[in-house]
């Protein structure tokens, strides 16, 4: 691995001054015109995260000239950067604001995600909460921590192993097809709680940090999940595809189960899934 903590760092650096000049100058500022529906009215995109990922683009290609660049919007106008991911010696991949429609309302429930790949393996991520201006991190290897803003850094653990009846976690059943939709649902009253916050940053970052148990995401595009699966297996956990195989970040259907370690993803796959 290449990528070094002070890369990551680097990286982090951008990421806050595009989060500080783009993004929160609109929270709850967005005048007429600046939200648009991408396919539903759940999926959105805003001035924000136009601005943001622009800035944080150019600002890549500065620090990180050979890194290929795969951001959530650059998507939307060029699909086949998805295809490069898999043989870039370096590529980022940016969510400029995760939880539009969070961002949308009005409500402090979004982030920025970035995460670092190389052939095709996630070896670095960033959840940043540009609301609080704290950050989560991790490297492969070298474990998960968190940094507030007045630079304060601390490890982060998931949670201890529980029993299925006690667990709480996040999802986002409401996006899964039929039939698996409705079952996931009927299934949910098995577990103790579960939540979903519209907004993959700070689902796995309470996932990682052990304030829920588990996370169960659909749709798998790399920005939303690259960098948090990452983070929660640095931090102890286990994520694996609902057919059991490894997440990686150049699959972009089906969904993934985020849990304290095997067993709890075995306990959760079976319960909410049979």
């Amino acid at each position: 691995m290449s990528f070094a903590r002070n890369d990551l760092e680097r990286l982090a650096d951008i990421v806050t001054i595009a989060a500080d000049q783009e993004i929160m100058p609109r929270f709850r500022s967005l005048g007429e015109g600046a939200i648009r529906e991408k396919t539903s009215a759940l999926d959105l995109v805003t001035d924000a995260d136009e601005a943001a990922e622009a800035a944080i683009k150019a600002a890549v290609a500065k620090a990180f000239p050979k890194a290929v660049f795969v951001g959530e919007e650059s998507v939307e106008k060029d699909r086949g950067l998805l295809n490069k991911i898999a043989g870039a010696d370096l590529a980022i991949i940016i969510d400029p604001v995760d939880g539009t429609s969070n961002f949308a309302w009005g409500l402090p429930l979004f982030g920025v995600l970035a995460a670092v790949v190389e052939h095709g393996a996630t070896v670095g991520g960033i959840i940043y909460d540009p609301v609080g201006r704290d950050c989560t991190f991790a490297l492969k290897g070298q474990g998960a921590w968190a940094k507030s803003e007045s630079g304060t850094t601390r490890d982060i653990r998931v949670a201890k192993p529980t029993q299925l009846s006690n667990m709480t976690g996040t999802t986002s059943w409401y996006i899964m097809p039929e039939p698996l939709r409705s079952r996931v649902a009927a299934n949910l009253a098995k577990v103790k709680a579960s939540f979903g916050y519209r907004c993959a940053a700070y689902e796995y970052r309470i996932v990682a940090e052990g304030l829920v148990d588990f996370s169960l995401h659909y749709k798998l595009m790399p920005w939303d999940h690259a960098a948090g699966v990452l983070i929660h297996a640095e931090a102890g956990g286990y994520t694996a595809l609902l057919d059991g195989n490894p997440y990686l970040p150049t699959i972009f259907e089906g969904g993934v189960i985020s849990a304290s370690n095997r067993e709890c993803w075995q306990m959760l796959h079976d319960a909410l899934l049979g």
